[in-house]
């Protein structure tokens, strides 16, 4: 068994802790990002129960003495980008996750830097001094635990899983804490009266192979067991990208629903060109009033950057999903690209379709990346609000 030295390191309430870092009237004040949509709220407005995704309305009554703030991304961006400045100069081993989270390995530096929680008490305390934010740090053998130590330490905490005592440390956890459990699976598993890590650690993997699936039973038997071999890996390119967009819980017709997806497949399209990848599946997800979400995918015949071609998919799915939105209150929608490929590579191995369907759709598509998104507008945008971009780290 090695030694604890992957430190899982997670901003708190990253958004709302900048808007209270710029402006002292906000501190130890509940505050929440987004008039609308709650995009992040300060820990004094979560203990209300506000929540990140819920309508403005429904926080504002849970939390009448809140603070609402719109939105200043390019001071997320600039606080992000300083963060993970502070992780290059801690370890050589950094995988970011977001832009408020990431894996750092310091294994090997303990003759320059010390032991892994000296170096989690400087990282939380330069932070801290350099940049003004508050940080949760995970430390443990793997990532999993590393991930699961900060989500129990928050907020601003330090916590460190001692490897002879990993399992004692893990198996009283409520089972959402694994990595991968939603509430689908966290109802299946609640079903059969299994509501720790612990009692998921109890059964056989053919059992959780039979209830779950044979991709979703054997990785969490491995993790509610502690094993997750993954190491810290740096320069990976993303397997998939998303974009989403909160609805509040205001009924929106099948009209604005077909201009939600077009604005979200766009944004996906040029991101797809700048990183010079194409993809192959399509997903199209879906969360309702009461807090289920359903997903929904389709793999092209040809892999794409076409910003029409993957329109094409996310409508097809938006169509069949029809009769479950109908009456559900849907809250949000989300399209990812999945089982990606680097545009260079593609072309030797797989069929590549750079402007299907039409030659019109890849010189809009070209004229949008080389002049900006603006220089044309797609009809059904024109007057519609197309929702707030959040910083993300580089595809």
């Amino acid at each position: 068994m090695g030694d604890a030295t992957i430190l899982h390191a997670d901003l708190d309430a990253f958004y709302a802790s900048v808007e209270q870092r710029d402006d002292p009237r906000l501190r130890s004040r509940p505050v929440i990002v987004g008039s609308g949509v709650v995009l992040a709220a300060s820990y004094e407005a979560k203990a209300y129960g506000v929540r990140t995704a819920m309508s403005g309305g429904q926080a504002r009554r849970l939390c009448p003495e809140a603070i609402v703030v719109e939105p200043r991304m390019a001071a997320y961006t600039e606080a992000s980008e300083a963060v993970f400045a502070v992780f290059r100069a801690t370890s050589p081993l950094v995988e970011g996750l977001s832009i408020d989270e990431a894996f750092l390995d310091v294994g090997g530096l303990a003759k320059i830097s010390g032991t892994p929680v000296d170096i989690a008490v400087r990282l939380r305390r330069a932070i801290a001094e350099e940049i003004g934010l508050p940080i949760t740090v995970g430390v443990a053998r793997t990532k999993f635990l590393a991930k699961v130590a900060s989500g129990v330490a928050k907020p601003d905490g330090l916590l460190v899983v001692d490897p002879d005592r990993e399992l004692d440390f893990l198996h009283p956890l409520p089972i959402r804490r694994l990595w991968g459990v939603g509430p689908v699976t966290a109802e299946k598993l609640n079903h059969r009266g299994i509501t720790t890590v612990g009692e998921v650690a109890e059964l056989p993997e053919n059992i959780l192979v039979a209830m779950l699936g044979r991709g979703s039973g054997r990785h969490l038997h491995a993790l509610a067991l502690g094993r997750d071999p993954r190491p810290v890996r740096t320069g990976v390119r993303r397997r998939s990208m998303g974009a989403q967009r909160a609805l509040g819980r205001r009924d929106r017709s099948p009209a604005e629903l077909d201009a939600i997806v077009v604005g979200l497949t766009d944004r996906l399209g040029r991101r797809l060109r700048k990183a010079a990848r194409v993809c192959r599946t399509v997903t199209l997800r879906l969360r309702f009033d009461d807090f289920s979400r359903v997903t929904r995918s389709h793999t092209l015949p040809q892999a794409t950057a076409d910003t029409q071609a993957v329109l094409t998919a996310a409508r097809g799915l938006l169509a069949a999903a029809r009769p479950m939105i109908d009456g559900r209150g849907l809250t949000l929608v989300g399209v990812t690209l999945a089982s990606l490929y680097d545009d260079g590579a593609v072309q030797l191995s797989l069929p590549l379709d750079r402007a299907a369907p039409s030659t019109v759709d890849g010189a809009v598509d070209e004229v949008r990346d080389r002049f900006g998104s603006s220089a044309i507008t797609p009809a059904v945008l024109l007057g519609r609000e197309e929702g707030t971009a959040v910083p993300l780290l580089p595809d």
